[in-house]
């Protein structure tokens, strides 16, 4: 693939006008590739988003329902998380694997990396498959979890993503590579 650098965005200027612990928000007065002057808003994302498909010897996944608030709907995923960008992506998930699923794995194998929404923000993910898994306890969960936990097999997840019952972009990614993967 041809990557033209003449033709690169220009920033003339850069005004947070949001932080949180999360997020910074950016109003950027801007040239386009085009050579127009433009405003574009920008979202700074502090975290990398960490996604965990754990897979037992049973051929089973392990979903989390939960109420999404920025979309206003209930909806079932694979174990997610975020890592600040000072973390060890790896450290991460297997924290979050403990925290949502009660669960550890001795096999760890990276599945995809992708950028989320590259029109608007710098939010990256890393997915990992999580093999070779037994139950742990005694991790807390964050105070805005309220989580449900389901055991399902592979082939319902599956369907559940090429159905369009779960839409999170992380749990579709995980299943799609998971499916190349077993026809490879």
């Amino acid at each position: 693939m041809e990557n033209d650098t003449t033709r690169d965005w220009k920033r003339l200027s850069s005004n947070m006008v949001y932080s949180n612990p999360w997020i910074e928000v950016y109003h950027e007065d801007v040239i386009n590739p085009n050579g127009g002057n433009a405003i574009y808003g920008r979202v700074h994302f502090k975290h990398i988003a960490i996604g965990i498909l754990p897979i037992d010897n049973e051929n089973h996944t392990w979903l989390v329902g939960q109420k999404r608030y920025p979309i206003d709907a209930y909806t079932w995923e694979i174990p997610e998380g975020g890592a600040p960008l000072s973390e060890d992506p790896l450290v991460a998930a297997k924290r979050e694997l403990a925290e949502e699923v009660y669960l550890k794995a001795d096999t760890w194998i990276e599945l995809q990396q992708a950028d989320l929404s590259n029109s608007a923000t710098d939010e990256r993910t890393i997915i990992y498959l999580a093999k070779d898994i037994s139950p742990c306890y005694g991790h807390q969960r964050d105070d805005t979890e309220d989580l449900t936990i389901r055991r399902v097999p592979m082939n319902d997840f599956i369907s559940m993503v090429n159905d369009g019952t779960i839409r999170d972009s992380l749990s579709v990614m995980a299943a799609l590579k998971y499916q190349l993967m077993m026809k490879a």
